[in-house]
C-alpha cells in the first residue's frame, strides 16, 4: 500500500507570526477583564442595595419618632381596624387585634427616640468593678468607666443620673455614654458666665497631680497649677486636698473641656486690698495679730494681714533661744508689738518681747552683793558659764570666779549646760546689763588661813606637778601649789633645767621660803633643806688659793669647773694661760683636769672665779708650754674660713693643666709662651 504523499505546511512569514501571538493575548486579556468588571459591578450594586435598605429604615425610623413627638401623649390617634389580616409571629402564633395594638405600645414604651450629642436621662442597673451599666431606654445598655465617677463612689442601681450620648453604636452594639462630659454640659453655661464677669468660684481640692492639683467646681474637674496655689511656695500639696476654696477661672476650652483656675489671683486681689486697709491703720506702738508666714535662722516673719513684718530674733524673748523655731510655728497665731514702721519702702519691724515687762528694772534690789543665787548653766565658753536667773538675766561665772585652789583649763571640767548651780552675787551692771557671779565663793578662801597651816619655815613634802625653765611647781595639797626656783635647788651648782634635780611627779621635801597673799604665791626651798657650805667653801678656797679643777661645760666665754667638794667655779676664756685665745671650745673639753688659783670669792652670791694664768704666773716657762702643748689652738686659714660651697666648688675644679697641653702638644698645636703653665705659676 502506498503512503500517502502528505503536502506540506504554508510557509508563515515571521511578522504575522508575532502579529498572530499579539491578537491572541489581546483577546484572553480582553476575556479576562470583562469578568473581573462583572464581579466587581454585582458587588457594588449587593452594597448599594444594603446601604440603601439600611439608610431607608433610618429614616423611616427617625420619620415615626418625629411623629410620635409631635402627637400629643393624652389622645393617642385610633387605629383602622383591618379585619382581612391576620397578624402572625415567627412561631406561626395568629394575634388579634388588640393583642398586637398592646404589643406596639409596650415597644413603643421602651425604645426612646434619642440623638447623638445629648444629654439624657438614665438608670443605673449594674454597677461593676471597672464599670457603671446604665439604661437610657435605647434597645441596648450603655457602660460608663467608674473612674467618671467622684471618689469615693456613691453610686448604687437605680440612681438615676444624666450622661452624655457620644454614639449610638460601636463595633459592639453598644451605646457610648459619658458622666463628666454630661456633667461638664450641664455647668458649661454657668462657667463660662463666671469666667466672662471674673468672678470667683468655690470649688474643692479632689486630687493631686503632676504640675498641680484637680478641684472639683459644681461637679466639674478643673486645674488649678502649682504655680496659682498660693502667693508664696506651698511645701505639701497634700495637705490642701479636701479644702474648699474661692478661686477664678483664668482659661477655659469647650472643645477640650479643659478649665484652668488660679487661686494666687483671688489671693492677691484680697492681700492688696487688706495691704491698703492694714497701710493706713498701722502705727508705732500698735499691738496687732499676725500668722507666723515663714521661720529663718535669724528670725520670723509675721503676717499682719496683706503685709509681712520681721520679728527679729533678738526681740523674741529677753532670755536666750537658739532659734526662733524654740518659740514659734509656722501658722501659728501671736499677738506682736510694731517698733517700726518705714513708709517708704513699707518694712515693718515686729517685736514680742517687748509685750513683757523689762526684767533688768530695778535688778539692783533684786539681786544684792553678797545674795546667794540659783541659776541654770545655758552656756558656756572658754572664759567661763553663763547662768540663766530668769528669764532674760543671766550672769557670768568666769573661770577664776571657780576655785579657789584649782587650776582649771576649762568650765566644762566642773559644769554642763542645763546645770543647776548655786552662786554668789559679786557685781551688777544695770547700763550694760551684766551680772558677775562666783561660786567660789561659796566656801573660805583657803589663802587666809594659809600660813597658819604653812608657817615660813616649815619642811613639807609635796608632788611636782610641773617643770618649766625657771623652775618646779610643787603640790603641797590639792589646789595649793609653791614654786621651787632655780636657784634655789643647790648651794654649788648651777642649775641649768629643774630636771637635773628633779623629775615630774617625783616625792620631794621642801621649805617654806615666802607666801604672798595678794598673788597667792608660795616659794619653796629645796637646797634649804642643808646648812649653807658657803661658809666653809670660803675658807678652804680662799683668793690665792690653788687648786684642781675637772671641766664640766664649755662656753664661749670660758669654761665651768668642779672642784672638791662638788663646788662649781668659772673660769673666763682670758684666764686660760692662752692671750690669743677668744673661743675655748675645742681646745678645752668636759673632763679635762686643769691647775687653777683663785682670784675672786662672792660669798653671798656663792661665785668663785678662777684663773690657769695666776697659777701659772708664778712658774716656769717650761710648765706653761707643756700646758699649751696639750691644748693646742687650731690656726684657721682663708681656705678655713671659705663656705663649704665654694670649697666643694674648688675640690672639684682641675688642679693641673698639664694634660691640656699634652693634648695641645699631641696635634700638634702650640701654646703661647704667656699662656703655658710655667709662665702662669
Amino acid at each position: 500500500m502506498a503512503e500517502a504523499k502528505t503536502k506540506p505546511a504554508a510557509k508563515v512569514s515571521k511578522r504575522k507570526a508575532v502579529t498572530a501571538k499579539k491578537t491572541k493575548k489581546v483577546k484572553t486579556k480582553l476575556v479576562k477583564t470583562d469578568v473581573e468588571t462583572a464581579v466587581q459591578t454585582v458587588v457594588e450594586q449587593e452594597k448599594e442595595k444594603r446601604e440603601r435598605v439600611l439608610t431607608s429604615r433610618h429614616k423611616r425610623m427617625v420619620e415615626k419618632a418625629k411623629v410620635r413627638a409631635s402627637m400629643p401623649e393624652a389622645a393617642p390617634a385610633p387605629q383602622p381596624d383591618v379585619e382581612a389580616v391576620r397578624i402572625t409571629d415567627v412561631a406561626g402564633v395568629v394575634y388579634d387585634a388588640e393583642e398586637y395594638q398592646k404589643m406596639v405600645n409596650m415597644y413603643d414604651a421602651t425604645i426612646r427616640d434619642i440623638k447623638e450629642g445629648e444629654v439624657v436621662q438614665g438608670t443605673v442597673i449594674g454597677v461593676t468593678r471597672d464599670d457603671v451599666i446604665v439604661d437610657v431606654g435605647f434597645k441596648s445598655e450603655g457602660i460608663i468607666p467608674i473612674t467618671e465617677f467622684t471618689q469615693p463612689l456613691n453610686i448604687k442601681v437605680g440612681d438615676e443620673i444624666e450622661v452624655f450620648l457620644e454614639q449610638i453604636e460601636d463595633s459592639n452594639g453598644q451605646l457610648i455614654l459619658s458622666k463628666q462630659k454630661a456633667d461638664f454640659m450641664r455647668v458649661w453655661e454657668k462657667i463660662r458666665e463666671v469666667h466672662d464677669s471674673g468672678d470667683t468660684i468655690e470649688g474643692t481640692v479632689a486630687r493631686r497631680i503632676k504640675g498641680g492639683l484637680v478641684v472639683d467646681i459644681m461637679g466639674v474637674d478643673a486645674f488649678l497649677p502649682g504655680s496659682q496655689v498660693a502667693l508664696r511656695q506651698v511645701p505639701d500639696f497634700d495637705a490642701l486636698i479636701g479644702q474648699q476654696m474661692q478661686v477664678k477661672i483664668i482659661k477655659i476650652n469647650k472643645s477640650r473641656r479643659n478649665i484652668v483656675v488660679s487661686r494666687s489671683v483671688v489671693l492677691e486681689e484680697e492681700r492688696e486690698s487688706l495691704r491698703s486697709t492694714l497701710l493706713n491703720e498701722i502705727a508705732v506702738n500698735q499691738i496687732r495679730q499676725g500668722v507666723v508666714k515663714n521661720i529663718t535662722d535669724f528670725g520670723v516673719f509675721i503676717d499682719l494681714g496683706g503685709v509681712d513684718g520681721l520679728l527679729h530674733i533678738t526681740d523674741m524673748s529677753w532670755g536666750r533661744i537658739r532659734h526662733p523655731s524654740e518659740m514659734v510655728s509656722l501658722g501659728e497665731k501671736i499677738d506682736v508689738k510694731i517698733l517700726d514702721f518705714d513708709e517708704k519702702t513699707s518694712r515693718i519691724s515686729l517685736g514680742l518681747k517687748q509685750m513683757t515687762p523689762y526684767p533688768w528694772e530695778n535688778v539692783e534690789q533684786k539681786y544684792p552683793l553678797g545674795k546667794r543665787v540659783k541659776g541654770r548653766v545655758v552656756s558656756i565658753t572658754d572664759y567661763g558659764a553663763f547662768v540663766e536667773l530668769e528669764k532674760g538675766i543671766e550672769g557670768l561665772i568666769h573661770i577664776s570666779e571657780m576655785s579657789w585652789t584649782q587650776h582649771i583649763k576649762h568650765p566644762s571640767k566642773i559644769m554642763n549646760v542645763n546645770d543647776e548651780v548655786e552662786a554668789v552675787v559679786l557685781s551688777v551692771d544695770k547700763e550694760n546689763e551684766k551680772i558677775s557671779l562666783g561660786i567660789k565663793q561659796m566656801e573660805p578662801d583657803p589663802w587666809i588661813t594659809i600660813e597658819e597651816k604653812y608657817p615660813i619655815g616649815t619642811i613639807v613634802s609635796g608632788r611636782v606637778r610641773n617643770l618649766t625653765a625657771f623652775g618646779a611647781f610643787v603640790e603641797l595639797e590639792e589646789g595649793i601649789d609653791g614654786l621651787v626656783h632655780i636657784s634655789d635647788m643647790s648651794w654649788t651648782k648651777r642649775i641649768q633645767h629643774p630636771s637635773e634635780v628633779m623629775k615630774k611627779g617625783d616625792k620631794v621635801e621642801v621649805k617654806i621660803l615666802r607666801i604672798d597673799h595678794e598673788n597667792r604665791r608660795i616659794s619653796l626651798g629645796y637646797k634649804q633643806l642643808t646648812e649653807d657650805p658657803w661658809s666653809e667653801i670660803a675658807k678652804k678656797h680662799a683668793v690665792g688659793t690653788e687648786c684642781l679643777g675637772t671641766i664640766t661645760r664649755v662656753m664661749d666665754r670660758g669654761v665651768i669647773v668642779e672642784l672638791d667638794g662638788g663646788v662649781e667655779g668659772f673660769v673666763p676664756t682670758a684666764q686660760l694661760g692662752r692671750k690669743d685665745l677668744t673661743d675655748p671650745t675645742g681646745v678645752f673639753n668636759p673632763g679635762d683636769e686643769i691647775p687653777l688659783q683663785v682670784i675672786e670669792l662672792d660669798r653671798n652670791q656663792h661665785k668663785i672665779v678662777l684663773s690657769v694664768s695666776a697659777y701659772y704666773k708664778k712658774r716656769e716657762q717650761a710648765e706653761l708650754d707643756s700646758f699649751l702643748t696639750k691644748h693646742p689652738v687650731e690656726k684657721t686659714t682663708m681656705a678655713d674660713a671659705m663656705p663649704e660651697e665654694l670649697k666643694k666648688a674648688a675640690e672639684s675644679a682641675p688642679e693641673d693643666t698639664s694634660a691640656d697641653t699634652h693634648s695641645d702638644e699631641s696635634t700638634g698645636s702650640e701654646t703661647p709662651e704667656s699662656d703655658s703653665p710655667e709662665k702662669t705659676e
